[in-house]
């Protein structure tokens, strides 16, 4: 089976957030793994012929995968409680 080559960009960067939560403790990559499959799945009615909106989406995630990347992300603490 062929993968599109929207549905390609949209798994390769789905694994990249899923690499890049690796690199924080336990439960912080626990929640941006939640979090990346629910906007996955939140985002699976999008139309393939919505380009605007998936493209939208894509930049959307390359942005929170940027956020995630950032060295300051390691300060964040889910919940609002900081440390």
């Amino acid at each position: 089976m062929q993968i599109s080559g929207v549905a390609r960009s949209v798994l390769s960067l789905y694994r990249q957030v899923l690499r890049a939560a690796r690199r924080h403790d336990p439960t912080t990559r626990k929640h941006v793994e939640a979090f990346a499959r629910a906007e996955l799945e939140k985002s699976r009615g999008v139309s393939k012929t919505n380009v605007q909106q998936i493209e939208h989406l894509l930049r959307k995630g390359q942005r929170q995968l940027s956020q995630l990347q950032d060295p300051a992300f390691a300060q964040f603490r889910w919940g609002g409680t900081a440390e």
